[in-house]
Parts: C-alpha cells; structure tokens; sequence
C-alpha cells in the first residue's frame, strides 16, 4: 500500500514539458511548478489529471499576420507509463471506463511525486466516451460536465484503485475539479460536515465568465445520480457553479495573489477566501546561463530558492551581464531561424508574450502611433527599441485573431523606427527564451483583471526587468522594491476605460522615453545590472517552494 498523502493536487491541465500537450495556458504551467517544488521538499503529495489526445491547436502565421492551425497529437508512452488500473464513472446514464498512465517528478534531493493521467481512451468504450479526454476544454458545456466528471470523480476513485486510502487534503486547482467532493460525499453517508475538512480550493479567475456554471437540467442529464439530492444548497440555486461546490464542501479556499483574493470576496460576498501569491519553480525557468551564475554565486539555491533574494549583494555585475548576453544571442537567433529577422543583441529588446484576450490590452504600446514613433525615434539609422509579440489566438476567436492580424501589419508600418516581430506557436520552449533573453518584460492588463501574471516572475528570475500595470504579483513585487522594475499608471481605477487606456498608455511611452530606454543606452551599465539584480532577488519570494510552504501551512493541515 502507498504511503499516507498530504495532498493529492487535481488539476484540469499540467505543463510539464511542450511535448506533452496537456496544458493549454499559465494554470497548468503553476500546476507543473507546484508539484516539482512538492517533490524538492518532500511533499507526500500526487497530482491528478487527464491525458488529453489533443493539445491546443499549432498556430502558423502567415505574411499578412492571419493564422492557420493544424491538431497536435502525441504518444504518451514516450512520455509516460501505462498503468492497469481502471476506474467506472457513470456519464450520460451509462457506464464510462477510465484507465490511467504515470508520471514521476523527482526533486532535488530525490523524492518522487507521482502524477497521474487519467485516459478514457480505451477500446472497451463507446467512440463518444472516449472523446470525453480528446481534447482540452473543446466541446460544448455537455462535454465539459463529462469531462470534469472524468477527472473529479474518476480521480478519486482512481486513487483508491491505486491504493490510496488515507489523504489529508483533496486540492481542487480551479473548479474543473469541484465533482470530486460529490465522490467524498458518496463515500461517507452524504455528510457535508465529514467532506469539507478534506479539501482545499484555489480559484484562478477574477471575472464572471471564466467560472464554469451549468444548468441543472444539463447537469442531472449528464451527471445523473452524481450529483447529490441537495445539490443546490451546496452549487446554488439557479445553476450549478462549480466555484460554490468547491468553496462550499472545501475547508480553506485562495485566490493567487493578494489583489486576486480581495477581487474574489467581492465576487463571493460572504466567503472566506484567503490568498497564496502564485511563484515560479527557479530551477526550470533560470537559463541555463543564469543556473551557472547562481551556482557559483549563490550556492545551496536549487534548495533554498529564499538565498535569490541575496542577489543584489552577491551576484557581480560583468558575469551576470554577460549571462543576460548569452541568453539574448541565443534568442536572437530564434527569431532569425523562425522569423527571418535579424535582431541586435546590444539594442534594447522588448517582449510581450500572452493569451490575446481584451483584458490583457495586447495593444496598449500602440494606443498612439505618433507617440510611439516619438518615444523610438532616433538621430541614427537603426532603430533604438526592439519588440517580440508572442501569443495564440484560438482558430474560433475573431477578436484575438484580428489583434494578431493587426500586429503583424504594424510591424510592417513601423519598420522605420523600431523592429516589431510576432512569433507563431507560443509554448513553454517559446516563454523560456522570451523570458531569458528579452531586456525588458511588458505586461499591460486592466487592473484588478491579472490574477497573478507568473510570465513577469519567470522574466525576473532571469534579470529581465518587469514594466508593468500594478496588478496581481507585480503590485506586491513593486511594493516590495520599486527599483526591481518599472510600472505602468496607478494603483488607481478610472471610472471611464477609455480615460484608463490613455492615460496607462501614456504613462508607458514616458517611462520608456525617460526613463527605460536612456538607462539601457547609458555606457555605464551599474543601474542597469542593479535593477536586474533586483529583480532577481524578488524571486526570493516569488517562488512555488514559499508558496508550497504556505499551502502546507494553511490548506493541507501543516
């Protein structure tokens, strides 16, 4: 029999490797960090989550900016291992077969965290079934209740197949796996009161529309005798939200950062949610240029990620520059092998990577062209300011899909006074590079709208300075060092978003006028490798190891 669990994390997606396709944005790359920081502690900790057939669809830029897409498959067994064990889950009124594959994360002093996937890819299911783990939020919302039915009550039941009979918490990353407590409800008599010491919940999203809700009449057709007689009082009683069912039969709930938190108690007057701030595993997201650096400098922080935030007094100025050199080479000529553009490693580099939604205002820098051209001109020939463009826009997204479009046609109009690329296929090989190897790491949303932003820590770990709007982590990490990095307008909101976009706007072609750019041209790099040095030492906070530790403390009962 396994040993006793601490936590078993359930979680819809996990991105531990772009070959694995498992993961569609940052909640499954947090949930990779976490349970590698699990194993460099020591953590009696197991993940749970589904093997999807299909990743998110490969994106292909054309000249004029519009995309094409083509479906991304892979084979688990070059990844994973198959296990016999298989679970039952009855959806849509019948008998659905689960099977299982495995995954081992080992730590830094060697212990080993199992993560599961759960596969309903077997023969002995109807074709209809073994879609349910096809592909990663695809489908209409018939299909998601069947597949969170999947990894909620399928989970459990596969630890148990599995022989994991004693585990202190059942962790829900998201509301995708709020069913699982209806599995812990039907094991001890329907008692509210003998589930809800057993689970804890993180919610990632600060608005409305991205909280899954279903109607009940979908609900009882899909899940039928899943869901309890008194499941209104525990998801609501108009319909079933998956957020109310996992903070109702949970005993600790936390939004990631602390802005987040206070964002989600007003969008659930009368819940007690607490805030874990989001971190980044050091050791996967340093360059290999920077791991070198800090082991000759910092040593014992593979470890001890806290020792970053020495950094400002040990790390010396040449040998971390030409670590930065290195990694920004290196990205250079990715962009000239994918892009055909030739960029200059000694002129500055801006990047810009992230989903292409509205609230993340992906056009903020180029609100005003005029200004724009005035922030970059310059009294030479080449232009002085050098930006990268990273993010996917779903083939059934017009609004993302006419931004890129747009972007692309930019780069080409203003070609004159700085050199504009957008890079196809954002994935993890994609943002370690980015964040390695870009001078300055930019981040725009509306405020009170980034839950975390962990891209901007993975730049900082790396000496990449943050410009940014003052939300989710960056508002704490400003906070902590205002010369870590630069930010974007106030802490303030404006009532009229017009009057918002202009102002951040503007704000940010001042700070690269007078401030950004004239200290990266200046010869004499001392404040320049001082802010990256404190941008590094952020991280001696801002890392999965301190926000495993205050899970330990506060969700999984120490």
């Amino acid at each position: 029999m396994p040993p006793p669990l601490s936590v078993a994390y359930f979680t819809m997606e996990i991105g531990l490797r772009s070959e694995m396709p498992t993961f569609a944005g940052g909640l499954g790359i947090l949930a990779a960090d976490i349970l590698q920081s699990c194993a460099d502690r020591g953590v009696a900790a197991v993940g749970m989550t589904v093997r999807w057939r299909h990743g998110y669809l490969r994106q292909r830029l054309k000249p004029d900016g519009s995309q094409e897409y083509e479906n991304v498959s892979w084979n688990p067994e070059h990844f994973l291992r198959r296990l016999p064990q298989t679970v039952t889950v009855d959806i849509d009124r019948h008998p659905v077969r689960i099977g299982v594959w495995l995954l081992e994360l080992r730590g830094e002093g060697g212990h080993v965290v199992p993560v599961y996937f759960l596969d309903t890819d077997l023969p002995e299911n109807a074709p209809q079934d073994r879609d349910i783990t096809a592909r990663l939020y695809g489908g209409d919302q018939a299909m998601r209740i069947r597949q969170e039915l999947a990894l909620g009550i399928g989970g459990v039941r596969m630890l148990r197949a599995l022989g994991y009979g004693d585990v202190g918490t059942f962790h829900m990353n998201e509301g995708h796996a709020a069913f699982l407590t209806l599995e812990l409800l039907r094991e001890r008599g329907f008692a509210d009161d003998a589930v809800r010491p057993s689970c804890a919940f993180t919610t990632h999203t600060p608005v409305r529309a991205g909280h899954d809700v279903f109607p009940y009449d979908l609900a009882w057709r899909v899940a039928g005798d899943n869901l309890p007689w008194h499941i209104r009082t525990l998801a609501g009683d108009d319909a079933l939200s998956m957020t109310r069912l996992a903070m109702s039969l949970g005993r600790y709930t936390c939004g990631v950062s602390q802005i987040h938190g206070a964002v989600s108690r007003r969008m659930f007057p009368g819940s007690h949610i607490d805030a874990i701030t989001n971190g980044v595993h050091h050791v996967r997201w340093a360059s290999p240029e920077m791991r070198e650096l800090f082991d000759a400098s910092l040593p014992g922080w593979r470890s001890h990620p806290a020792l970053l935030g020495q950094a400002l007094r040990h790390l010396p100025d040449e040998p971390l520059w030409r670590a930065h050199d290195l990694a920004k080479r290196r990205l250079c000529a990715y962009v000239m092998d994918h892009a055909g553009m030739r960029l200059d490693p000694d002129v500055l580099l801006i990047a810009s990577a992230r989903r292409v939604v509205p609230y993340k205002r992906p056009e903020l820098l180029y609100t005003n062209l005029e200004r724009f051209r005035d922030v970059c001109r310059h009294s030479g020939k080449s232009p002085r300011v050098q930006i990268l463009h990273a993010g996917n826009a779903h083939p059934d997204d017009p609004f993302s899909q006419e931004v890129i479009k747009r972007m692309v046609q930019r780069s080409h109009e203003l070609k004159d006074c700085a050199r504009i690329v957008y890079l196809d296929n954002y994935n993890p090989d994609l943002a370690q590079l980015l964040v390695a190897g870009a001078d300055v790491w930019l981040n725009t949303p509306i405020r009170l709208m980034e839950a975390s932003g962990t891209s901007g820590m993975k730049a900082s770990l790396n000496g990449t300075v943050n410009c940014s709007t003052l939300d989710g982590w960056w508002a704490e990490g400003y906070a902590r060092d205002s010369e870590a990095g630069w930010r974007i307008g106030p802490m303030a909101l404006y009532m009229n978003p017009d009057e918002d976009r202009a102002v951040d706007a503007e704000d940010l072609y001042t700070q690269l006028q007078f401030e950004v750019i004239p200290q990266y041209e200046n010869p004499d790099r001392t404040k320049w490798t001082e802010r990256m040095k404190r941008a590094i030492a952020l991280i001696g906070h801002f890392n999965t190891d301190r926000c495993v530790s205050e899970y330990q403390e506060k969700a999984w009962g120490g």
